[in-house]
């Protein structure tokens, strides 16, 4: 059997004194869109964090197809095939749109997903055609929308094996949203691993092949998006959704 895409096997993370990780495990299988959800603070932006190695695990493996790179620094992981759209876009606005991607290609990890083979800077720019027509405008003159859109396809353009979003939806109108919704879709029709943490339960669950639902730093459960939609007790008690 293949290596998984991503392995994070017994991880543990701390911020100082605070066990915040307690023994994450989860596998996404190459060309797989898997969604993270939970309440806010149970560790979800920490488990995005400790895989891109921000947030280093003190504890665990991270295994990217089948290498470890739980103990590699931050530049090193995204040179091994890892992309991160942050939470709240992050993107350099006093830059140009056109000085974002470049910067990113310029670390470009090569050898990347069967997505990333063949999305050279200007076949990710044909995914966003917005972008293209405002390439000499600096980052902060565009709206939400247009940065998060920007974010993606700054982590694009360095042609990772897996993309990690972290609340990409967050703030945005519902158009913008389903815009992102396709997007995934299509990245993930093309072959590209996807982890994604999500708030709108709905948004992950519509693009996800499989869930896992975490509390209190731990996985709760995993499951298909179906059976998470059916489980009444599991939507209230994990993610503050109650029954209709």
């Amino acid at each position: 059997m293949a290596d998984p895409e991503l392995l994070v096997d017994d991880v543990h993370s701390y911020y100082g004194d605070s066990h915040v990780l307690q023994g994450v495990s989860l596998s996404l299988a190459k060309g797989s869109v898997v969604a993270v959800l939970g309440r806010n603070g149970v560790g979800k932006t920490t488990l995005v964090r400790t895989i891109i190695a921000f947030t280093p695990a003190r504890r665990g493996r991270v295994l990217l197809a089948g290498r470890d790179v739980t103990r590699l620094p931050a530049y090193r992981v995204a040179q091994a095939g890892i992309a991160l759209v942050p939470q709240g876009r992050r993107v350099f606005t006093s830059l140009t749109v056109r000085e974002n991607l470049e910067i990113a290609r310029g670390r470009s990890a090569g050898g990347g997903s069967r997505v990333s083979a063949h999305l050279g800077f200007d076949a990710v720019l044909d995914l966003f055609p917005r972008l293209r027509e405002r390439l000499a405008n600096r980052a902060a003159t565009l709206s939400g929308g247009e940065q998060q859109m920007l974010a993606i396809a700054r982590a694009l353009v360095a042609g990772p094996r897996l993309l990690l979003m972290d609340e990409p939806t967050e703030g945005l109108s519902p158009y913008v949203v389903e815009e992102i919704r396709q997007l995934i879709l299509r990245l993930r029709q093309g072959g590209l691993s996807i982890l994604l943490v999500e708030q709108n339960v709905e948004f992950a669950i519509g693009v996800a092949d499989l869930v896992y639902v975490m509390d209190k730093g731990r996985i709760a459960s995993a499951l298909p998006p179906g059976d998470l939609m059916r489980n009444e007790q599991m939507m209230e008690t994990y993610l503050g959704i109650a029954a209709r």
